[in-house]
C-alpha cells in the first residue's frame, strides 16, 4: 500500500473540472493505495470523498509564490508521500520526493493578456520558464491532454523526451433538468468559458457584427465570470456599438447546458488550447461546432466541427455562415460531434492516470 498526494489546489479553477473527475473515478479505479487530497481551505466542501482511501487536507499556497515554494514543500515532506501528482505545473521546485506533473499546456509562456499588469505578469512569466524547465527535469513523468502539447513540452525541454504521456479528458452530458436562461434571441451562436486576450473573443465579435447584415436578429451569448478580461470585452464591443451581444457573467451549469442545447451553434475562436473541453461538452448536448483551427483542437474534435482560421476575420465569418445557412451540414456536425464525444472517457484517463502513477512508484 502506497500514499499519494494529490495537489488539487486548482479544483475550483478553469481547469478544476480535470482535477474534480480525476478524483471521482479514481475513486473507483483504486480501492488500496490511500490518498491525501489536497485543496485550499475555501474549497473544502467543494468535494467529499466516497471512498474511505481518500481525504481532504487544506493547503493555502498561492501559486507561483515563496509560500508555495518553502511553506507548501516543508507540508509536503511532512506528509511523507510516496508519490506526489501535482495537477498543474506550479509547485515547490525543490520538492525531492517523486512526483508526476500535468502540463495542460504551455499558455503562461507563450501569451499576454492584456489585463494584467504587464511588470507583474512577464515577472510571473520569467519566473514560469525556470519552474516549467525544473518540474520536466524532476517529475517521473509529465501528463499532457493531447499530442499537440506533448510536443510543445518536448520541444521546450529535451529532458521531456521518454517521460511525457498524453492522456485525453472527457466530457460529461448530464442528465439532470436543464434549465431554460431567460435571453431575448431567437436564435443565437454561443460561446463558453474564459475570455483572456488568446481566446480571440473581439475577433468573434467582429465576424459577428458582419453577420448581422444577413442574420439581423442573430445573438452572441458568451458564457463566463465578469473578470476583467470579459469586462474589457465588454467595453470594446459597447464602444464600437456593437449589437445582440449579451455577457451572462457566472451562470449555474444547468443554464449552461441548456444554451448549449437551444445555441444556433458553438463556436470556439481559441487562438491556443491544450485541449478544448468546452467544444466537447457542446457536442454532447446536441449543439455544431464551429472551431479554430489552432493548435490542439483538429486532434480533439476530428472531422466534427467546422474549421476556420482564428485570425481571419471574415474567414469566421464564413464559417459560421455555412453552419448557420445549410441545415444538411448542420445536422452532420450534431451527429458527428455524437460520435466524437463516445471516443473520449472519464474513467479511461483515471485508469491511465493511475497506471501512471504505479509505474512512477515503482521506478
Amino acid at each position: 500500500m502506497s500514499h499519494i498526494v494529490i495537489d488539487a489546489r486548482i479544483i475550483n479553477s478553469s481547469t478544476g473540472t480535470y482535477v474534480e473527475r480525476l478524483l471521482h473515478y479514481l475513486q473507483q479505479v483504486d480501492r488500496v493505495n490511500d490518498y491525501t487530497v489536497l485543496v485550499p481551505t475555501k474549497d473544502r466542501l467543494f468535494w467529499r470523498p466516497t471512498a474511505k482511501n481518500f481525504t481532504v487536507k487544506t493547503a493555502d499556497y498561492a501559486n507561483y509564490s515563496f509560500g508555495e515554494q518553502l511553506g507548501f514543500k516543508k507540508f509536503l515532506d511532512q506528509l511523507k508521500p510516496d508519490l506526489v501528482h501535482f495537477c498543474m505545473p506550479q509547485q515547490p521546485v525543490f520538492y525531492k520526493g517523486k512526483s508526476v506533473t500535468t502540463i495542460h499546456d504551455l499558455t503562461l509562456l507563450r501569451t499576454y493578456s492584456s489585463d494584467k499588469n504587464w511588470l507583474m505578469f512577464h515577472f510571473k512569466q520569467l519566473v514560469g520558464f525556470f519552474v516549467f524547465k525544473r518540474v520536466i527535469s524532476k517529475s517521473i513523468y509529465i501528463i499532457t491532454d493531447t499530442l499537440f502539447v506533448q510536443k510543445e513540452v518536448v520541444d521546450f525541454s529535451k529532458k521531456a523526451i521518454n517521460k511525457t504521456v498524453p492522456i485525453y479528458l472527457s466530457a460529461d452530458v448530464t442528465s439532470t433538468a436543464l434549465i431554460p436562461y431567460e435571453q431575448p434571441y431567437k436564435r443565437f451562436i454561443l460561446y463558453v468559458g474564459q475570455q483572456s486576450d488568446y481566446k480571440n473573443i473581439r475577433r468573434l465579435g467582429d465576424a459577428h457584427q458582419n453577420l448581422l447584415k444577413k442574420y439581423p436578429e442573430l445573438g452572441l451569448i458568451l458564457v463566463g465570470r465578469k473578470n476583467a478580461s470579459a469586462l474589457k470585452n465588454e467595453a470594446y464591443f459597447t464602444s464600437n456599438n456593437y449589437k445582440n451581444i449579451l455577457f451572462t457573467g457566472f451562470i449555474e451549469n444547468a443554464q449552461r447546458d441548456w444554451l448549449f442545447k437551444e445555441s444556433a451553434a458553438y463556436v470556439f475562436p481559441s487562438l491556443m488550447e491544450g485541449f478544448g473541453l468546452p467544444g466537447l461538452e457542446a457536442m454532447g448536448y446536441g449543439a455544431p461546432v464551429i472551431s479554430s483551427l489552432a493548435t490542439c483542437l483538429p486532434e480533439v474534435y476530428g472531422k466534427a466541427a467546422h474549421y476556420f482560421d482564428p485570425y481571419d476575420i471574415t474567414d469566421i465569418e464564413r464559417a459560421i455562415d455555412d453552419v448557420l445557412s445549410n441545415d444538411s451540414l448542420r445536422d452532420d456536425l450534431i451527429q458527428k460531434g455524437y460520435e466524437q464525444l463516445k471516443k473520449y472517457s472519464w474513467l479511461r484517463m483515471a485508469k491511465q492516470t493511475h497506471d501512471v502513477y504505479i509505474k512512477a512508484l515503482k521506478s
